[in-house]
């Protein structure tokens, strides 16, 4: 963004901050060995490395809502204040901030809260089968509405492979999950506007697809 941490970067961190942990790949390199596990975490850095890239080279700063660019401070200017001047300043822009959002993180919270964890397992297995050449774009349907972790989903992932769902059909409902939640992108509603929401969504969302088709034919 301007003058600060350039549009493509904060996505870029968006994407990859969720889906690539290291608590997440300690639990894949267990249950499903060190290559899925190596493969999933550079599928998640390029993801986000790729949505960061298209974001940033199509100028979408003018879609990020005003108030963002109007609460940053030069550094010179903080460096010009006092401990209690700089106190103070972060306070008003705490406060600032938690009145422009509280609403949508409620909401966020709320929906989170309801659906954490939940996977409609049986409906993956019987749409997003072997056999359905839609298989990945379902999984990936299916997860956008959800709310987990990715260390959450593991089991899910788990016991939908066990039960003959593709590998990659699973890690591309697991990676929309916690990618391309329903409370996140409420959250992100009130600090970016709709349609760079689903620009971003598109991006993130086909190039999951893309993966996941990937995984399913060298896996």
């Amino acid at each position: 963004m301007e003058s600060g941490i350039p549009l493509g970067v904060t996505f870029t961190f968006l994407v990859t901050s969720p889906i690539v942990n290291e608590i997440a790949l300690g639990f894949l390199f267990i249950t499903f060995g060190a290559k899925i596990a190596i493969l999933y975490t550079l599928a998640g850095m390029i993801i986000g490395i790729v949505a960061g890239i298209l974001i940033q080279k199509l100028k979408l700063e003018h879609l990020v809502e005003e108030y963002v660019y109007q609460i940053h401070m030069g550094k010179s200017e903080v460096e010009e204040m006092d401990i209690k001047e700089r106190t103070n300043f972060a306070l008003n822009a705490v406060k600032d901030i938690v009145k422009r959002v509280w609403i949508y993180i409620i909401i966020g919270i709320g929906i989170g809260a309801a659906i954490h964890g939940y996977a409609p397992s049986d409906y993956l297995v019987r749409y997003a089968g072997p056999n359905n050449p839609f298989a990945v774009f379902v999984a990936v349907i299916l997860g956008i509405p959800l709310y987990s972790n990715a260390v959450g989903t593991i089991p899910v992932v788990e016991a939908l492979i066990g039960k003959g769902v593709g590998v990659g059909t699973a890690l591309a409902f697991m990676m929309s999950v916690v990618a391309l939640s329903l409370p996140e992108m409420i959250l992100l509603k009130k600090v970016i506007k709709p349609k760079l929401i689903g620009i971003f969504v598109s991006i993130t969302g086909v190039s999951i697809i893309l993966v996941g088709y990937l995984f399913n034919i060298i896996l």
